[in-house]
């Protein structure tokens, strides 16, 4: 109840990114980064110490991932094929932010015809007539249109040129502060450099020109 005889159902508004990644060219590879913790020992005697795991997705079967907040997990994009200055491939990161995965039993309407929402991220190689992550006519099919339908083909992902396909939610539960205006509620990811950039770029940001303003 969110008012008096007035009702609101809990519910999700679901969203899907097709992130087209072109990292200096089309040869791209995808890894998963966790940050794990290294165990106490002579390489961490004071158990402070911890290191980026960095795991390659090599095919479709095996890029089919959910977030981890505790890890600090993104994927990174690279081009193993281009060095920056430091010796290290070109790269972007996707940066995740807080969400759950459908609440929907998969098995339901919904749920069948939204499967993809079960997963944070996909990756696919580019296809031409893949464009929307449940299919192009998720009312007029029974399910598993889309992602699960193209992934089954458990295709190769390293150096192709690659789509991630990420999925995030507003799950709402709703309350009497949203009625009678709800408020603004966010939701989103980061895309970052990760040695695209020999330094960081604002560097060559000139100036501000003109007059300023001051406050008295």
């Amino acid at each position: 109840m969110i008012a008096p005889q007035l009702y609101a159902p809990f519910h999700q508004h679901i969203f899907n990114f097709r992130l087209d990644l072109d990292v200096d060219g089309t040869a791209n590879s995808v890894f998963e980064l966790d940050m794990e913790a290294e165990p106490p020992g002579p390489e961490n005697p004071h158990g402070n110490a911890w290191r980026a795991v960095a795991r390659p997705l090599r095919r479709e079967s095996e890029a089919q991932r959910v977030i981890n907040p505790s890890a600090a997990r993104c994927w990174k994009v690279i081009n193993p094929n281009v060095r920056n200055a430091l010796g290290g491939p070109v790269g972007y990161k996707l940066m995740p932010g807080s969400s759950a995965t459908m609440l929907a039993d998969a098995g339901s309407s919904v749920g069948r015809r939204a499967s993809f929402a079960g997963k944070h991220l996909w990756v696919t190689p580019f296809a031409t007539g893949e464009r929307h992550a449940a299919g192009d006519y998720p009312n007029q099919h029974p399910g598993g249109d889309g992602l699960p339908a193209w992934t089954a083909a458990d295709r190769s992902l390293e150096n192709m040129d690659v789509v991630l396909w990420h999925t995030f939610a507003v799950t709402h539960a709703p309350r009497p502060e949203d009625w009678p205006v709800m408020p603004v509620e966010y939701a989103g990811f980061s895309l970052k450099p990760v040695g695209f950039f020999d330094r960081n770029p604002a560097l060559d940001v000139p100036p501000p020109t003109g007059h300023r303003a001051h406050a008295h």
